[in-house]
């Protein structure tokens, strides 16, 4: 058997997930992403050194046992809301370069709707930033609890909302 294929199995079937709460931990992480397949390995990711040293970094990687599932638990799951933040949820194999990508030219695109052009368009990373901040709030204040709310609830509270998230799925 070809150990490339093995590497690339194994790739497709691990699930990158970003945009974590610091109050989610390894166990409700699990529990969350348990109900889509078979996980074989979680690797949650901590700071190692620096005046974080000893907390979450934000973001994990979670190996299912076959790629069927971790595409599962990615439709599932992206975008799902845990603490009060949508989660981001991807096959480790995708390439974040596409994303970038797709990002710049929707970037490049606005800026000719605006009619910006030459130095200005050094400036389109920033509208295009803008841009993805306010439709992030307009999500959020269609679908998510309002901010104040969301400031007033403890690691409880957080704790409740990843137990019933499983049942919305």
């Amino acid at each position: 058997m070809d150990p490339n294929f093995l590497i690339d199995e194994k790739a497709e079937s691990r699930v990158y997930i970003g945009n974590l709460d610091l109050r989610i931990t390894e166990a409700a992480l699990i529990k969350m992403f348990t109900p889509y397949g078979k996980i074989l390995s979680e690797e949650f990711l901590w700071h190692t050194r620096g005046p974080k040293r000893g907390e979450p970094r934000g973001f994990a990687f979670i190996q299912f046992s076959t790629k069927e599932e971790a595409k599962l638990a990615k439709e599932k799951m992206h975008g799902r809301l845990a603490c009060g933040r949508p989660l981001v949820v991807r096959l480790a194999s995708e390439k974040y370069v596409d994303e970038a990508a797709q990002d710049s030219s929707t970037a490049l695109g606005e800026a000719k709707k605006a009619g910006l052009t030459g130095s200005t368009l050094g400036q389109t990373s920033r509208s295009a930033k803008i841009a993805a901040i306010k439709n992030k709030l307009r999500a959020l204040e269609e679908g998510g609890p309002s901010v104040k709310k969301q400031k007033q609830a403890d690691s409880d509270s957080c704790k409740d909302s990843l137990d019933h998230s499983q049942d919305k799925g």
